[in-house]
C-alpha cells in the first residue's frame, strides 16, 4: 500500500489515505485514522482493515491533483541519517568506505511536505541537494539482529537531505548538526510504501535533478550498509520507536564535490526520485 497524508484545499484538517488507481492518481480516504503515526502504532491488524476497506469498493476516490499531499509522517521521535553510505559517494570525497555506519541526525521539525517550498536560509551560501531512501519503523526496536531487523520496518519513502555545506564542513566546529537540521531540511514523501508492496529496498533506482538536469543517478544496491544492517546497528545504540525515520545515505553527484562546486539558489527546483516510491519536488524560495 501507498499511505499518504493530505489536506483538502483551503482546509487545515489532516486526512490519511491510500493512493489507488492505475497510475496512483486517486486518493482513498481512511476516515477512521487520524494520522499515519496512529496507523503505524496500531500494527498489522490495522493494515488488514485497510485492505478489507479497499476490497469492499465502498469508497469515493478523490483525485490526487485536487488535494494537498503533505509529508507522510510528522513529528517522529527521531530522524536519524547515515553518512557516506554509497561507495561512489566515498570515492568522490577521496575517503575510504566506512567500516561501520556513520550516524547523524535531523530534528523532527525539519520535516516538510514533498512539494513544499524550501526557504533559503539567510546565513548560508552553500545550500546543497541529497536524494535519499528513507526507512519508517513499525514498532519499538532494541538490540535486534540483522536477521530480525526487517520485521521492524513499516515502509519506505523518498527524502531530500537538504544540507548547508558551509555549516556542515567549516563552521560549528565541524559538527554536522546545524548544516543538516535547519528548518525545512527534510522533505519526505509523497507516500510511505509498505513492506508488503516494496519487498526489495536494496534494488531501487535513485536520482536527483536540479532544474531538470540530472545531478545524481544510482541504485540502492550500491549502499555500503543495507537496510537490515542499518536498523540492527542503530537498535544496538538507541531504541527505535514506531514512526522513527532513517535516511540511508546519498549517492554521488552532490554539489559540493563538483568541480567547481555548485549550490542551490533561489528559484531552483530540485526533484528527488526513487523508483517504486515517487518524487519529492521542492522549489528554493
Amino acid at each position: 500500500m501507498r499511505i499518504v497524508q493530505y489536506r483538502l484545499k483551503d482546509e487545515d484538517l489532516l486526512h490519511v489515505g491510500v493512493l489507488h488507481g492505475k497510475d496512483n492518481d486517486d486518493v482513498i480516504e481512511l476516515p477512521w485514522i487520524s494520522d499515519t503515526y496512529n496507523l503505524i502504532q496500531s500494527g498489522p491488524k490495522e493494515l488488514q482493515k485497510i485492505k478489507n476497506h479497499l476490497e469492499s469498493g465502498k469508497f469515493s476516490p478523490l483525485k490526487k491533483k485536487n488535494v494537498e499531499i503533505t509529508s507522510p509522517i510528522f513529528k517522529p521521535d527521531k530522524v536519524l541519517c547515515i553518512g557516506m553510505n554509497y561507495k561512489d559517494h566515498c570515492i568522490e570525497q577521496n575517503l575510504p568506505t566506512p567500516k561501520e555506519p556513520i550516524i547523524f541526525n535531523k530534528f523532527p521539525s525539519c520535516i516538510c511536505g514533498p512539494f513544499d517550498d524550501i526557504k533559503m536560509p539567510n546565513n548560508t551560501k552553500e545550500l546543497d541537494w541529497e536524494v535519499e531512501l528513507a526507512v519508517v519503523m513499525s514498532k519499538t526496536c532494541k538490540n535486534v539482529s540483522k536477521e530480525e531487523a526487517m520485521e521492524y520496518v513499516f515502509g519506505y519513502t523518498t527524502s531530500h537531505d537538504v544540507s548547508a555545506r558551509d555549516w556542515q564542513i567549516r563552521r560549528n566546529g565541524g559538527q554536522w548538526l546545524v548544516g543538516k537540521a535547519m528548518d525545512g531540511f527534510c522533505p519526505l514523501g509523497p507516500c510511505i510504501v509498505t513492506t508488503d508492496e516494496l519487498k526489495d529496498p536494496n534494488n531501487l533506482e535513485i536520482s536527483c535533478s536540479v532544474n531538470g538536469n540530472i545531478k545524481q543517478s544510482s541504485n540502492t544496491k550500491e549502499l555500503v550498509f543495507k537496510i537490515d544492517e542499518i536498523v540492527s546497528w542503530i537498535s544496538n545504540l538507541f531504541t527505535l520507536y514506531p514512526g522513527d525515520v532513517i535516511l540511508t545515505g546519498t549517492p554521488p553527484g552532490v554539489g559540493v564535490f563538483l568541480k567547481p562546486p555548485q549550490y542551490l539558489k533561489v528559484g531552483d527546483v530540485v526533484e528527488c526520485k526513487i523508483s517504486s516510491i515517487g518524487s519529492v519536488i521542492n522549489k528554493i524560495v
